[in-house]
């Protein structure tokens, strides 16, 4: 976990049991979510989850944003 942490990953969620991680986050990106749970069996068409929702605001956001190239350190590419 240090190493992911160094790179700016935090664990934002865990299983009710807190013995696995259930949700990560990316600081520093525009929407960044790994999560081990199915968000997908808590949402409708008209209710969607919350997730879904941020994932469809960040992802417009984006789109009407100025687009700006980031350059990656060739030793941030290497897999941890």
């Amino acid at each position: 976990m240090p190493q992911l942490e160094e790179r700016g990953f935090h664990v934002t969620g865990l299983s009710p049991d807190g013995k696995f991680v259930e949700i990560i986050e990316l600081e520093g990106h525009p929407w960044f979510l790994g999560c081990q749970f199915h968000p997908e069996y808590k949402s409708r068409p008209t209710a969607p989850h919350p997730l879904f929702r941020s994932f469809i605001a960040a992802a417009r956001a984006n789109k009407t944003s100025p687009k700006t190239a980031v350059a990656v350190p060739a030793h941030e590419t290497e897999l941890v």
